[in-house]
């Protein structure tokens, strides 16, 4: 059996199975017993830790801050470990929910070296041809730069999960407008009300075009907007709206619409007459007043019971599992509805659950996840010349798009799935392995990393089999089991016992090893 083949077999490369109910230890021994709101009680997120056993854990030793690091950033540079150690879970997660208060100069850097990121429509029209696409690729690379880079990591992610909810594909039609989205609409908003970034988005242009309402007018209805705010944006596919209701959403959203690049709403295109969606209703009585019409219903459909469980289970399933407990979900809509859709108090909700602690090893890394992270980990930081950094963060997004996970780049409104099931096949586990060893060999140059023979200091008399417990710790945080140590020997042709010199040799194949396997590809 090769040595992949060997840690592959450490644990399932599936995330999705359902998780087990949760077991507050000191309460009860039995996996069976049920989550009960006494478990609520814990007033720091450490505290619900300490009580929480792991109802899966498979490859993964018990380390609570570890299992928040692997969730909560793209991956832990050195500096997140050593933080969260020093300063503790309680700290560290409520630097993290709150980025304003965090100095970010290495992203800030990253996204300052694609100008078109930040143009504004009017600005990416004077500033490239009509219909180029050099504004929407350079958000989507300035994107992956912030990622890589940011020290504000769950924000990042949180900001992922919402370009993929009121998602707006780049690259796509909106070739002047697309930027000013990411920076308008999803950026401002991704720690705060849910209500304000769905409003902003349905007044922008770059979401307008996307669903076709810059054409739908009184005489003309387009209903892929108004029936994809139902769908994806708010209820939910089984959010309990008719086919009529549809028809209803879409009317109060016309005459929204742009001009010249930017939002304008065009009272002669709105249709007047009364409405009524899922509760909501309208006499709608002028064209006029029929903007403020349609706010009055986005505020109602963002507040809905509905939506917040929608909202709930998207960032339960992001930083949980592919199938989170209902109970948790419930939780956390309770928390939606009554912090008035705050985003932040739902993530703070999750953060305080025993489900989320629960959750070792439930979720998989997707080809994004697994670029950014690896880069991370790997402690990748930008070398001295400017330019060699941007030509290496232009070189990763195509082959991260290559892989078909480029940042903000689904076509379908629906945004990139956050599953298992959606992203692990052959194919795309292979590209990834071939892009381990690039990353650890610093294929692309460009970058400040340690090389694969200096991750880990070599001292007189280590062993090889020292010297990858030793890189176990440094890139995966913990020791691997001895059968997966040495599957990674194997590979360099040595035995735990030989001289470290003799695997050296072998370094720049046998590293890349330890990210193929699932002490890194589980969560």
């Amino acid at each position: 059996m090769t040595a992949v083949a060997v840690l592959a077999s450490a644990a399932p490369l599936t995330a999705g199975s359902v998780a087990a109910p949760v077991v507050i230890s000191g309460r009860s021994s039995s996996r069976s017993m049920s989550l009960t709101p006494s478990a609520q009680r814990y007033t720091g997120y450490a505290a619900v830790a300490a009580a929480t056993t792991p109802t899966n854990p498979g490859v993964f030793a018990p380390d609570p801050a570890l299992h928040l690091l692997r969730r909560a950033t793209f991956g832990p540079r050195p500096s997140d470990i050593a933080s969260i150690r020093r300063d503790g879970i309680d700290a560290w997660l409520s630097r993290q929910l709150n980025p304003g208060r965090i100095a970010d100069p290495l992203g800030d850097s990253a996204w300052s070296m694609f100008p078109l990121a930040s143009a504004t429509p009017a600005q990416v029209r004077a500033q490239t041809a009509a219909y180029s696409w050099d504004a929407m690729i350079a958000t989507a690379m300035a994107t992956l730069g912030r990622q890589i880079f940011s020290t504000r990591q769950l924000y990042e992610q949180v900001a992922d999960v919402f370009a993929n909810h009121l998602h707006v594909a780049i690259p796509a039609e909106g070739w002047d407008t697309s930027s000013s989205y990411i920076g308008d609409v999803i950026r401002p908003f991704a720690m705060g009300r849910y209500r304000d970034m769905l409003l902003a988005a349905m007044r922008h242009p770059a979401m307008l075009l996307f669903l076709n309402n810059d054409v739908s007018t009184k005489a003309m209805v387009n209903e892929n907007l108004g029936r994809e705010l139902l769908e994806l944006h708010t209820v939910g596919l089984g959010g309990g709206y008719t086919e009529a209701e549809v028809v209803q959403s879409a009317k109060v959203l016309t005459g929204r619409t742009i001009t010249d690049g930017a939002f304008s709403y065009n009272s002669d295109a709105h249709w007047t007459g009364p409405l009524a969606v899922m509760g909501w209703s309208s006499p709608n009585a002028t064209a006029a007043g029929g903007l403020a019409v349609g706010d009055s219903y986005l505020a109602y459909v963002a507040n809905h019971p509905a939506t917040a469980r929608n909202i709930a289970r998207k960032l339960a399933v992001r930083f949980v599992s592919d199938q989170p407990p209902t109970a948790l979900i419930d939780r956390m809509a309770q928390s939606y509805l009554a912090h008035d859709t705050d985003i932040r108090a739902v993530l703070d909700t999750l953060f305080r659950s025993p489900e989320f602690w629960a959750s070792v090893g439930q979720k998989s890394r997707r080809p994004l996840d697994d670029l950014v992270g690896a880069a991370r980990v790997l402690d990748m930081l930008p070398g001295p010349k400017a330019a060699d950094v941007l030509v290496t963060i232009q070189t990763l997004y195509w082959v991260v798009r290559d892989n078909g996970h480029a940042p903000l780049g689904w076509d379908p409104p629906n945004g990139y799935p956050d599953v298992a099931a959606a992203w692990n096949n052959a194919g795309s586990l292979v590209n990834r392995f071939t892009m381990h060893r690039a990353l650890v060999n610093q294929w692309w140059g460009g970058m400040a990393q340690a090389g694969p023979t200096q991750l880990v200091p070599v001292t007189p008399g280590m062993t090889a089999g020292q010297w990858v417990d030793a890189l176990s710790l440094r890139l995966l945080g913990q020791p691997m089991a001895p059968a997966h140590r040495d599957a990674v020997l194997s590979f360099a042709q040595v035995t735990a016992g030989s001289p470290v010199a003799n695997a050296l040799w072998q370094a720049w194949g046998a590293v890349p090893l330890l990210f193929d396997s699932p002490y890194y590809q589980l969560r």
